[in-house]
């Protein structure tokens, strides 16, 4: 069996970040009004500084978001995301968000 492969790569590049489990198109809006509009970018952003910079855009995200992003990136389920890596996501969130208020500059400020 012969696939198309360069059909395949741009179906893929062209995947829409709503498309990922644990996100829709809400999230992707508040994705793109943070400047995050490829799987690449949330990807290499990981969900914590993905969630900080929507945050920071102006949007009013709830922490579902943050689960979900997580779920994006991990491959997990958002409700395994939220039940078991609830915390250690909080602390880093706690972290980026107090040194940014500290005045140093993280790569989500870019």
């Amino acid at each position: 069996m012969q696939y198309n492969t360069s059909s395949l790569i741009f179906r893929v590049i062209k995947m829409k970040i709503c498309a990922l489990p644990g996100l829709g198109p809400k999230s992707q809006t508040m994705l793109a009004v943070a400047g995050i509009e490829s799987i690449e970018t949330l990807k290499r952003l990981g969900s914590v500084r993905a969630y900080a910079m929507v945050k920071r855009a102006g949007c009013a995200p709830s922490l579902n978001l943050l689960w979900g992003l997580e779920s994006a990136v991990s491959g997990l389920p958002w409700q395994e995301v939220a039940k078991s890596h609830r915390t250690s996501l909080l602390l880093a969130l706690e972290e980026i968000e107090s040194k940014r208020k500290a005045g140093h500059r993280t790569e989500s400020d870019e």
